[in-house]
């Protein structure tokens, strides 16, 4: 378990420094070679610069340190088994309740109310015209 520990605090300080790199790297327009003179894109003098090569290395450990601590999660828990302790047996046969029927000893439902009267037609706002 110490192992995992030491490898998290390593990947986080990759991640910071790499942070750190990105953030300082002239930007050149646009992301993902959008922009820029196609001349310096795949130059020697543009492959050889450091930042570029400082963030491609931690990067690559970035991930590479990522696919370490996955392989190492699945294995340090794969061991393990699900506590049971606190599992409930449920009822084999619930009774089977109607949830439409009315209930035992209560009384039946209210009729419904009567309609209400037309409007005559005359009246514009269906109110009573005070005639």
């Amino acid at each position: 378990m110490s192992f995992f520990i030491f490898l998290t605090v390593v990947q986080a300080i990759v991640a910071s420094l790499l942070v750190i790199t990105i953030l300082m790297q002239k930007s050149e327009g646009g992301g993902l070679g959008v922009g820029g003179s196609p001349a310096g894109f795949m130059s020697a003098r543009g492959a050889a610069d450091f930042m570029t090569r400082a963030t491609t290395v931690l990067a690559t450990l970035f991930v590479v340190l990522s696919i370490a601590l996955a392989a190492l999660a699945v294995g340090a828990t794969s061991s393990r088994t699900i506590d049971t302790s606190l599992e409930r047996a449920a009822p084999v046969n619930p009774p089977a309740v109607d949830p439409l029927a009315p209930a035992q000893g209560a009384p039946a439902a209210p009729a419904a109310a009567p309609a209400a009267q037309p409007a005559p037609a005359n009246d514009p706002l269906g109110g009573s015209t005070g005639q």
